[in-house]
């Protein structure tokens, strides 16, 4: 029987269907020639190649929705526009003799100067000495420092963050930043759009009324945004004055103050920054404020001299799908190429690529003791499943890994040789490294990593190992759920 097509007679209802056919051929052969092309991923591209042919018109659809980065074009644009930002004044960058010296420690002093080095290829920023940083635990501790040092302001405050709740904890800062704004400091805040809608009616209503100088990155109110849903500004910046930055995996919700007996509680940590790496942070900032923007910050209210605060070398690496794409990818795997004794790692989402999975399996084989600590109950189900499917290929070759328990743990850590640290916003999964703006500092100091590992000894006293005889003891339906799931890993 002939159904024939709406809009076309009977006797044309082959041509119909034959119309519809070539139509579809032409749009799967041009959209799966961009994903051969264009996606790093081979199971990225076998994924969505499959789609556009097994789902049609819709997959291709799906594609240009989800798979396509348009902000690497966008972004390159603008700042081809701007002439680029004027570069704030930094301190000169430390040299290997230095690193060495203020590690104290000349046998490692070697291999810790090999990571200075790959990530002065890897990054167009200098390694800075003379900065303190200060770990914050949960909001019990970092937002009292951060409402305290807005309340010092005198000058400007930049604040960027992906989640900003109306709810208590943001309404304190939203009231914070008005009465700042009262004395005369000057306020730029910038909240990702999606990560706005956490929260109903949105913290944005209360910006305005306040009349507090905000943007929203990649607002829906933008063609561009319905077409890049995966891309998110993730990064966690706040200066003030110039001079003193906050930055780490912490969004702004209440949550994250847990003796407050909130709904559903969350770990985290975050750090107070002061010295010449704070530039770093403000420099990140003004970047993508003039990409929302189009204004550029300048001058010394926002770009003040830093002098030296401490004794931590530090270094602020932005990552994102721009010009920046793998520069964290590739800080990680030189961290682990060149560690010799000790690699601990907290992060909610584990789910690396396949080069850091090798690097960190090669520090394992070698006698390093790789230790990565994960939730045993993560606010996405579904992140569970798929790092239950893969974990099987670090424990196989020694790495360690522990469940710490509830509540939620959104902790992003890394230390190595008790001497080098990795912080900032960044998890250990596809989406973050490939597909949102973030922002880390890599810091070389001995106490800084023996603070941050009595952070990981602590949360290791309630963990539990997760071991290959769990692994391979799931029942066979879900082991296929999580293996299904873990499929899906490069488009989570």
């Amino acid at each position: 029987m002939t159904i024939a097509l709406q809009g076309f007679p009977p006797e044309l209802a082959g041509y119909g269907h034959l119309f519809l056919l070539m139509t579809n051929l032409v749009i799967a052969s041009i959209t799966s020639a961009h994903a051969v092309l264009w996606k790093r991923d081979a199971r990225s591209a076998i994924i969505w190649v499959s789609l556009i042919w097994f789902i049609p018109f819709a997959g291709a659809a799906l594609y240009l929705i989800f798979g396509i980065n348009r902000i690497q074009r966008r972004a390159t644009r603008l700042r081809t526009e701007r002439h680029c930002l004027p570069t704030p004044p930094l301190a000169n960058s430390c040299l290997p003799h230095e690193i060495a010296r203020q590690l104290g420690n000349p046998a490692n002093a070697t291999d810790v100067t090999e990571i200075a080095t790959t990530i002065d290829a890897i990054t167009d920023r200098s390694l800075l000495p003379g900065n303190r940083i200060q770990p914050l635990v949960n909001g019990n501790e970092a937002f009292p420092e951060m409402l305290r040092t807005i309340a010092q302001a005198r000058k400007s405050i930049t604040l960027s963050t992906y989640i900003f709740d109306q709810d208590p904890s943001g309404a304190r800062f939203a009231s914070a930043l008005a009465q700042a704004q009262q004395r005369g400091v000057a306020i730029r805040i910038l909240v990702d759009s999606t990560g706005a809608l956490y929260s109903w009616p949105p913290i944005t209503d209360r910006l305005r009324q306040l009349d507090l100088r905000f943007a929203r990155f990649l607002p829906p109110s933008k063609l561009i945004r319905p077409l890049t849903l995966n891309l998110h500004n993730h990064r966690k910046i706040m200066v003030v004055d110039g001079r003193i930055g906050f930055t780490g995996g912490m969004n702004i919700r209440h949550a994250n103050v847990i003796n407050e007996m909130t709904i559903r509680p969350v770990h985290d940590i975050h750090f107070k920054l002061e010295g010449p790496v704070v530039a770093h942070l403000q420099s990140a900032f003004a970047e993508d404020w003039a990409f929302a923007t189009n204004e550029q910050l300048t001058g010394e209210d926002w770009f003040p001299p830093l002098r030296k605060r401490g004794t931590v070398l530090a270094r602020g690496i932005t990552d994102g799908p721009d010009e920046d794409l793998d520069k964290l990818i590739w800080t990680i795997i030189a961290a682990l190429n060149a560690a010799k004794t000790s690699v601990s790692i907290i992060t909610p989402y584990f789910l690396p690529e396949t080069q850091i999975i090798a690097a960190l399996n090669a520090a394992a084989l070698r006698g390093v003791h790789v230790r990565i600590l994960i939730p045993s109950k993560n606010n996405l189900p579904f992140m569970n499943w798929a790092m239950s499917a893969m974990l099987w290929q670090v424990l196989h070759r020694g790495c360690h890994v522990y469940a710490t328990p509830p509540p939620f743990d959104h902790s992003k850590l890394m230390i190595v040789d008790q001497c080098w640290c990795l912080i900032g916003s960044a998890n250990w999964d596809a989406r973050s490294l490939r597909l949102n703006f973030e922002f880390n500092v890599e810091c070389y100091s001995r106490s800084l990593a023996t603070a941050l590992l009595r952070e990981v000894d602590r949360k290791l006293e309630a963990a539990h190992p997760i071991t290959l005889r769990h692994i391979n003891e799931r029942s066979l339906p879900i082991k296929l759920r999580d293996g299904f799931t873990r499929l899906l890993s490069p488009l989570l």
